[in-house]
């Protein structure tokens, strides 16, 4: 059983999303994923093709004003095992960020279909599997029936987040911040998980001598990112919890939560 996936074009050619693999998984291309046997069905477990949870989404992505940028696909366990992410991009992107749907599925009953969606995504093929917004669905009875509703539940979601996240970046860079309070906020950034002792040395040097003209400014988003590249080269597996507990120090800071 064979899916067809869907042409969709590239917007944005730019390095492949952080796709963690060191549990055996491989990276692939979409004609090997196609090429993966499903395996047949029974009266309880109804598995699908990897690449109808690809084509469901590159579908559901067609009929809003999204659109898929670069992937990144993986396989493991003989192709029994699939992992991908996949770059998503509204007609108005920002450079700033984009927004990431990680993708697997299995064949051999190890987890079911499952979809995450969120600006700091992680999938890895040791089955941590962490997102904003997250769906998964059984291989049972009438899972390709469910699944176009299940993908347009996540997409519709992500197009809600979308806003508030294009809010929430405005509102960083539009609150200037002197250096004794930001200083601060890093300090505070450890009582509330962000990151350890050892990376405060890291963080303050990325907020003083910022690697990226765009974060030179002295403002909270300029803050964000001397985090954010601090933490990308630390556990990707807790990447995300770090990212909202961040997040939430910001968001108190600049007045979005009261």
């Amino acid at each position: 059983m064979i899916a067809h996936l869907d042409p969709q074009p590239q917007l944005i050619q730019r390095r492949s999303p952080n796709l963690t693999l060191h549990c055996g998984a491989s990276h692939v291309g979409l004609d090997e994923v196609r090429a993966v046997a499903t395996p047949r069905h029974t009266q309880s477990w109804c598995p699908i093709p990897h690449a109808e949870l690809i084509r469901t989404v590159q579908r559901t992505l067609a009929t809003t004003n999204l659109r898929i940028g670069t992937q990144a696909h993986s396989l493991s366990h003989e192709g029994q095992r699939y992992f991908g992410l996949m770059e998503v991009h509204s007609q108005a992107s920002s450079d700033d960020y984009c927004w990431v749907l990680g993708l697997r599925n299995s064949h051999d009953k190890t987890f079911p279909a499952g979809i995450v969606a969120g600006a700091s995504v992680f999938v890895c093929d040791n089955l941590s599997f962490s997102g904003e917004i997250k769906f998964a669905r059984k291989h049972t009875r009438f899972i390709v029936r469910d699944l176009p509703q299940l993908v347009g539940r996540s997409v519709g979601l992500l197009l809600s987040k979308w806003h508030d996240q294009d809010k929430r970046i405005a509102t960083y860079k539009n609150v200037t911040l002197a250096d004794p309070i930001a200083h601060d906020l890093i300090i505070r950034a450890v009582d509330v998980g962000v990151c350890s002792n050892r990376l405060i040395p890291e963080v303050l040097h990325e907020w003083r001598e910022p690697r990226h003209d765009a974060f030179e400014e002295r403002n909270v988003w300029s803050l964000f990112n001397a985090f954010t590249e601090s933490l990308k080269d630390g556990n990707l597996a807790e990447l995300p919890k770090r990212t909202e507990a961040l997040h939430g120090l910001l968001d108190t800071h600049v007045g979005l939560l009261s």
